[in-house]
């Protein structure tokens, strides 16, 4: 365990140390019927594990989010609520993962908060450990890959060109870590202040600012079910995290345009002199490849501004970011305070 090498200023771990906290697990899923049953057996071992030795107080708070599922997931919730003493959370529809992580991150009423995914690809195990370097004083801990080893090569390449893609752009990520981490309940609160409708929450938690922890860990296959994040929605998570957190596109446009209009002032300074002294050539490369030139840097141009121009819109319509279908918990009928989204909508 060590401090975050990326975190912000002012972000190192204080040594100051807390009593044990009440803890909430939270985890998205979608389609995660055959997964679910590894997972709660996992879940109760680590309760019983963290209870005993006295890491948490109070009940463990588990929260399941189906976001959307057309399997039996929510029928899966709905049966651990009264066998592992579970809260299930039902958005109306399928809203994306990280507005189902929201949700349940929202739900949440414990000291700190744990996220996770439902495939136990992020290992349960170093919970402990976030505990402790929650307890010397990181208000955020999170959990970060050892290594990529068991990854295939083009997954590993797209990886760090990913990575390398967001330092370049300005946006502040952590490498190597996606949704498993600790939050606490004052950094939690500050996230609640964020209302933005197109959520990155890996690059919004990097910008709260406390106090933080790195924990690594050894990513384990998955434990049933197939992943949810294809080729095709990483690249779409990925363009999600620029144009949420950086402008630098933009500036790219603006630089290629002064680039291109600097080429365009001597081709027409050759031009000029290329009449004066009568070697002028008629040809249409000097014409049709300008334009096409021209057309295509115009096109990618319009692309990015209008990627932007689109968040603005979503914004705009301050639409909810989640709608909460239905709730169950492990004592029908009472409902915590001030927690109650059922049926209503999340902004």
């Amino acid at each position: 365990m060590s401090s975050s090498p990326n975190a912000p200023d002012g972000a190192k771990a204080r040594p100051v140390q807390r009593a044990a906290p009440s803890l909430s697990i939270v985890v998205p899923c979608f389609n995660e019927e055959a997964a679910l049953p590894a997972l709660l057996a996992r879940l109760d071992r680590l309760v019983a594990d963290l209870s005993a030795a006295g890491r948490v107080a109070g009940p463990v708070e588990v929260i399941l989010v189906d976001d959307g599922s057309s399997d039996r997931t929510w029928q899966v919730i709905c049966a651990a609520s009264r066998a592992h003493r579970v809260t299930g959370l039902r958005l109306s529809r399928n809203h994306g993962h990280q507005r189902a992580l929201l949700a349940g991150l929202m739900q949440a009423s414990s000291d700190v908060v744990v996220s996770m995914d439902a495939d136990l690809q992020d290992d349960p195990g170093v919970v402990a450990q976030m505990l402790d370097a929650y307890r010397d004083g990181a208000e955020i801990v999170y959990g970060v890959r050892k290594s990529r080893a068991a990854d295939t090569a083009f997954k590993r390449f797209s990886a760090r060109s990913y990575y390398w893609l967001m330092r370049k752009m300005g946006v502040d990520l952590l490498p190597d870590h996606a949704d498993f981490r600790l939050i606490s309940r004052k950094a939690l609160r500050a996230l609640g202040e964020f209302g933005e409708t197109n959520l990155f929450l890996r690059g919004l938690i990097r910008q709260l600012g406390f106090a933080s922890a790195v924990v690594g860990y050894d990513r384990a296959p998955r434990s049933a079910g197939e992943s949810k994040y294809p080729l095709r929605k990483m690249l779409s998570f990925a363009l999600e995290g620029v144009t949420s957190f950086s402008v630098q596109p933009l500036r790219l446009i603006t630089g290629a345009g002064f680039f291109i209009a600097g080429l365009s002032f001597l081709y027409v300074c050759y031009s000029v002199l290329a009449w004066a002294t009568g070697r002028t050539v008629p040809g249409w490369a000097s014409t049709v490849l300008p334009i096409y030139l021209l057309g295509g840097l115009h096109l990618i141009a319009l692309g990015v501004i209008g990627e932007y121009v689109g968040k603005i819109y979503q914004e705009t319509k301050r639409r909810p970011r989640f709608i909460v279908d239905e709730i169950v918990q492990p004592e029908p009928g009472q409902e915590r305070a001030g927690n109650d989204l059922q049926g209503t909508a999340a902004r």
